[in-house]
């Protein structure tokens, strides 16, 4: 890679999202809206609530029956059972908790708080107590949607799914990557030279995580309503990746 600059620029006016909404072709009205044209090995950052939305990953907690272990938990991290119940199926470890927090291994790899099972910012007519799920496949959305887009613009371009967690060692949340197609997540730089020739040993970069986060300054967390950011100015010649690359075995994990 050998940029020196990059710009990143938030898609305005993106519609709410609702179930069986064509998420590539509300994205492509967007950008059109906004003389916005995707070129080549540019990264479109889309965030993980509305690719959910879009695919219908609600849950309605007043259906949901929680068993005793869940009821059990919830009492522990002071949660309500039903959401525990969700977290406990859409996970396949608990990793920690304590009053207030229920830190799990989701199902598709990752360790965050909840499984990701988020309440804020969903659908006011939808009915009863909603939550929504992550996406079941993240890098099969992402290259849904970056096939869809490529129709439309005919250049090779990438995606990331990207979601909010927090980290073991560090205070606040950052973007993460949580779907990508298009790109390599992971960048291994073992064997180029440093700035004194020496080769590198073990270096290699979180990609599509550091695109991820990028983004994020731009989306925020709360009311801003900026879902998508299309990012500019990169390059790479390394083979994509999808984020499950990103993604460090059990047993290399020091923290658990």
């Amino acid at each position: 890679m050998s940029e020196r600059s990059v710009k990143l620029t938030a898609i305005p006016d993106i519609p709410l999202i609702k179930p069986g909404d064509d998420l590539a072709a509300l994205l492509i009205t967007a950008l059109k809206r906004a003389g916005m044209t995707p070129g080549a090995q540019d990264v479109l950052v889309v965030a993980q609530k509305i690719v959910s939305k879009a695919e219908g990953r609600y849950v309605d907690l007043t259906q949901v029956v929680p068993s005793a272990r869940a009821r059990s938990l919830g009492c522990a991290v002071d949660k309500d059972p039903r959401l525990v119940e969700l977290i406990l199926a859409e996970s396949e470890e608990v990793v920690s908790h304590r009053p207030g927090v229920l830190v799990v291994a989701h199902r598709l790899g990752v360790v965050l708080a909840n499984a990701g099972i988020d309440q804020s910012n969903l659908d006011p007519d939808g009915q009863g107590e909603q939550v929504l799920l992550l996406p079941v496949d993240p890098d099969a959305s992402a290259a849904a949607l970056r096939a869809g887009l490529q129709q439309r613009y005919a250049v090779d371009l990438a995606v990331i799914i990207s979601d909010s967690v927090g980290r073991p060692w560090r205070i606040g949340t950052v973007g993460i990557a949580l779907g990508a197609a298009g790109l390599p997540a992971v960048r291994d730089l073992i064997g180029r030279a440093d700035l004194r020739g020496r080769p590198l040993q073990v270096t290699q970069t979180g990609f599509g995580d550091e695109l991820a986060s990028a983004a994020s300054l731009l989306m925020g967390q709360a009311d801003e309503g900026l879902p998508a950011v299309l990012i500019s100015g990169l390059a790479w010649r390394a083979p994509p990746a999808t984020a499950r690359a990103l993604q460090r075995p059990k047993e290399q994990d020091m923290f658990r």
